[in-house]
């Protein structure tokens, strides 16, 4: 994403975060541009249910949580640290004007968020018409061609557990689990000492 020598010539602060720690709740105003250095964080919501849905899952050098600083308004998801992780971060301000300063930055920022409107409209159109298989093969597909960066012919072990798969796709895990049963079978994916490979 930016590189990480850029943010620290802007003093942006690096944190430690533990697993399972709040980085910010859902409604809460947007103050700070995070990126990960090392570990895992998610974005999502909690329905009145207390089902989860994952927005998405972001890893070391991908940042998140920037489209309510460019819009000024609150968070439309919460995030969370999944494992221990470092994240740098930047007070808004000061994170616009290295974008002002750096416009090849600004450049790549708009590139990752134009891509992640596109998931997230593929995500929707999969979520509200297509059958547990299909959107399991396309949440794969995205996380190997968009996340990974690998050609859809590479094969990925999928680093996602089944519950996360369920939460990024609308499911329940044991549809997800019965899903992926029938994937392997029909050639679709591998299942290795219950590793998912695509």
């Amino acid at each position: 994403m930016i590189n990480p020598d850029l943010l620290l010539q802007f003093n942006a602060e690096l944190i430690k975060i533990e697993k399972g720690h709040i980085i910010f709740d859902y409604g809460s105003k947007a103050q700070f541009y995070f990126q990960v250095k090392s570990g895992e964080v998610k974005m999502n919501n909690v329905n009145r249910d207390g089902k989860e849905f994952i927005q998405g899952i972001f890893y070391a050098g991908q940042s998140f949580g920037e489209p309510p600083l460019f819009a000024d308004v609150a968070y439309p998801a919460g995030a969370e640290a999944i494992t221990d992780a470092e994240l740098y971060r930047l007070p808004k301000d000061i994170f616009f004007e290295l974008l002002k300063q750096n416009p090849d930055t600004h450049l790549k920022i708009s590139e990752v968020l134009a891509s992640r409107l596109y998931y997230k409209a593929i995500m929707a159109s999969e979520i509200s018409s297509q059958d547990p298989e299909h959107r399991i093969l396309r949440l794969l597909d995205y996380t190997k061609k968009h996340i990974h960066d690998l050609d859809l012919t590479d094969i990925l072990e999928v680093d996602l557990t089944r519950q996360q798969i369920a939460d990024l796709t609308g499911l329940r895990v044991e549809t997800v689990i019965r899903s992926c049963k029938s994937l392997e079978k029909k050639g679709e994916i591998q299942i290795k000492k219950r590793k998912i490979f695509r």
